[in-house]
């Protein structure tokens, strides 16, 4: 052992012999005290996110109310039945595009907390990385021309998968570089990001108006037409995703104090650095393929549950999810009721809302320095 060290320990030994019962009872106090803020983040989020699911169900051109919808669910639920048609519209119409709202910013927000402690980087998300550019370029080759790497029914899917693996590669490549700045990984996925956009404008101006329609909402990013098999295929990758990044939560903490110190612990960086990046873009993949491309809640919702929760990743990605499922299905609302009759798509809304919240992470940055 170092000398340094061995000074650092026995000087820990020492507070821990002065320290008093009143000591560790206050520590306790305001251990509970931060644990109990952090939960009640988590339920507002919920509240919230409960709340957007009420008047999202009553949206529409069949008038139901706010009790009348969650009173329709509860029958279907219960298998209690009474009105067919109230029925047919909640959870046949209304619901799954809920669900999916739910499911695509719970999803979205975990894979930007995933990469801002593997990249150490707060301006780190799937959609500032070109993750989802990856992905959406690799659906539109599928629907413009129907090239696909794979056959079957998730082709579509996969190939957006192995699509967005391109600029996750090209982010591990240039994070393992010496001397390379959280800046220069930034801005080598923005680089990905505008080259995959180029290329999909492309498969636009070849495209026929059938495929040009659909490809076009993809680029706004849309919530609407979404189907219980969507939602299916999108719940079994995101809750996958996010039990594995969840589990790995104490691994990611120490990861993100650097490799040498998770080097120290047994952990192996670079594979770890793998799996989160593997599972983040297998997310990203599964969302935009149904949703498009909706930027910045992985970029957003972090930083605002960062505010309330701390850095602890074990409650930050939890806390993440709640609030990104919450703000991306309030964001619909807005979209839906504000520009009534028209629709303005819940892609708009959230870059009306991240786009400025980008330039302050910027020019916050600029100030403070990289984390």
């Amino acid at each position: 052992m170092s000398e340094g060290t061995s000074k650092a320990v026995k000087d820990a030994i020492n507070i821990w012999a002065e320290s008093t019962p009143s000591d560790f009872e206050e520590n306790a106090r305001r251990y509970r005290e931060t644990l109990f803020k952090k939960l009640v983040f988590i339920l507002v989020c919920i509240v919230i996110a409960i709340m957007a699911m009420g008047v999202s169900m009553t949206i529409g051109e069949y008038n139901i109310s706010f009790l009348e919808s969650y009173e329709t669910l509860w029958n279907h639920i219960t298998g209690n039945i009474q009105d067919s048609t109230k029925d047919r519209v909640i959870w046949g119409i209304r619901m799954p595009r809920v669900m999916g709202g739910l499911i695509a910013g719970a999803g979205l927000a975990v894979a930007g907390v995933a990469m801002q402690s593997i990249l150490k980087n707060p301006l780190a998300d799937t959609y500032t990385t070109g993750i989802s550019s990856g992905a959406s370029l690799g659906a539109t080759l599928a629907i413009c021309s129907g090239i696909t790497l794979f056959a079957g029914t998730y082709s579509l899917i996969l190939n957006a998968f192995i699509f967005s693996l391109i600029p996750t590669s090209m982010i591990l490549m240039i994070s393992k570089m010496k001397g390379v700045s959280p800046t220069v990984v930034i801005l080598g996925g923005v680089a990905v990001m505008y080259f995959f956009n180029a290329i999909t404008t492309v498969l636009k101006l070849w495209a026929e108006a059938e495929s040009l329609a659909q490809v076009y909402s993809w680029s706004v990013g849309s919530l609407t037409g979404l189907g219980w098999p969507d939602i299916a295929v999108m719940a079994i990758f995101v809750v996958s995703g996010t039990l594995l990044i969840q589990i790995m939560s104490k691994k990611l903490n120490v990861l993100a104090t650097g490799d040498e110190s998770a080097k120290a612990l047994g952990i192996d960086a670079s594979t770890m650095r793998s799996l989160c990046l593997g599972a983040t873009a297998l997310m990203a993949a599964a969302i935009v393929c149904f949703t498009g491309l909706i930027g910045f809640i992985g970029l957003v919702c972090p930083h605002v549950a960062r505010m309330f929760v701390g850095s602890d990743n074990r409650y930050l990605i939890p806390a993440s999810a709640m609030f990104g499922a919450a703000f991306l299905l309030f964001a619909d609302v807005v979209g839906r009721i504000v520009f009534a009759p028209a629709v303005m798509e819940v892609g708009v809304i959230t870059a009306f809302i991240g786009g400025p919240m980008f330039v302050y992470m910027i020019l916050r940055q600029r100030k403070l320095g990289w984390w």
